[in-house]
């Protein structure tokens, strides 16, 4: 097996890429990651800088890694901010370091990506990474957002785990919303319908487009919106405007927005991205407060899109003990990271160990306040 190391995307074709990338997590698709660069969303200026592992057998994409170096710790919504003080303290450089990961996007996915067939492959590639990580002087390697499945390939590699949480919807094979409400207690069933009334009492009316059928007179307002949601806490937003444009043509049939207008006039909108099994949430926007409005737009239209088409998980973001009463189940997500400087790496597992037991009470605590009749639901939902 022979590796390289890309600086551009684009240096492999799509249809490679996607060969062992597959189908159903759009953001490790080559279309998206070929968007953030062609856009400016990554690259100089940004904080990311691409350096994809490829490896090839026979002159044969066998696996790849998305990969970038990363000169602080922006975007991605694993916090290694005590970290890089420590560092700094001790006197040595955390930055630059090595990421692999989707850029602003904290959405668990492979990371290693491989054909089915070529599942040996996925040992060779982690230490791949973490040879690039040492020969190339870089302080620590860090694996966002990996499934389960692959922990124990990274460990052996040697890297250390953490855990965090975050709240999804599990499609247990609803026919409708009624009967996903149908399992709540009488009291949240009624506050969910009351809030889905306020928006239909306010006289506001929500659309659904798919990436084909929206226009760029609806990109740039859907981006005005998008970008009012970092400009009022005082950030620039990560994406621009052409790589909305962008995965709208090129990923068409992965690209979701729901508006709400009143009126004519869109007053809020949020942007989702499909899967073939799974729909995440992503980008919301709002000229003003209006009541509820957050929880129709982004969460129950995306429940109701997620019965229509069958798919089995809704991942609507990170953070939000609010989606508890909704019905969004708390779902471990996790990391893995290796540090260069070994007495920061043994210092590390102790406590990333205390910290997983704080999250796994806090999981446990999360669970027993859903607002199902019977509490935590247990039975599986629609098939993996």
């Amino acid at each position: 097996m022979e590796t390289e190391i890309l600086d551009r995307i684009e240096q492999v074709s799509a249809a490679d890429w996607n060969a062992v990338a597959g189908d159903d997590n759009p953001f490790l698709r080559h279309e998206f990651l070929a968007a953030l660069e062609r856009n400016a969303c990554v690259g100089p200026g940004t904080g990311w800088h691409p350096r994809h592992l490829i490896a090839r057998r026979a002159g044969t994409i066998v696996g790849a890694m998305p990969l970038y170096e990363k000169d602080d710790s922006w975007g991605e919504f694993v916090f290694d901010w005590s970290w890089a003080r420590a560092y700094e303290q001790s006197g040595l450089p955390y930055y630059p370091k090595l990421v692999c990961a989707i850029p602003f996007s904290p959405v668990t996915g492979s990371r290693i990506l491989v054909r089915p067939e070529d599942g040996p492959v996925r040992a060779e590639l982690g230490a791949a990474a973490m040879d690039l990580a040492h020969d190339r002087g870089y302080s620590s390697l860090h694996v966002l957002f990996p499934p389960e499945s692959e922990l124990e390939t990274f460990a052996t590699a040697g890297m250390l785990r953490r855990k965090d949480c975050q709240f999804h919807w599990r499609n247990r094979g609803y026919s409708e919303f009624d009967e996903f409400l149908a399992g709540f207690s009488s009291k949240k069933r009624k506050n969910t319908r009351r809030e889905r009334r306020k928006v239909s009492d306010a006289g506001i009316t929500l659309e659904r487009r798919w990436g084909g059928d929206i226009s760029s007179q609806d990109w740039r307002q859907l981006y005005e919106l998008h970008a009012l949601s970092f400009l009022r806490r005082g950030r620039q937003p990560y994406l621009s405007l052409g790589f909305f444009e962008e995965v709208g043509r090129t990923m068409a049939d992965s690209v979701l927005a729901v508006m709400a207008r009143d009126g004519r006039d869109m007053i809020a909108a949020a942007i989702f991205f499909a899967g073939s099994r799974q729909l995440y949430g992503r980008y919301w926007g709002c000229t003003d407060y209006y009541d509820a409005l957050h929880f129709e737009t982004c969460y129950y239209q995306g429940i109701e899109i997620c019965i229509e088409n069958g798919f089995r998980l809704f991942e609507p973001g990170t953070q939000g003990e609010h989606k508890i009463s909704r019905g969004f189940e708390p779902s471990a997500t996790w990391s893995m990271h290796s540090l260069a400087e070994q007495r920061f790496h043994h210092a590390l597992t102790p406590l990333l160990r205390q910290e997983e037991r704080h999250v796994d009470r806090y999981i446990e605590a999360a669970r027993s306040a859903l607002p199902f009749k019977n509490g935590f639901v247990e039975e599986p939902g629609l098939p993996l």
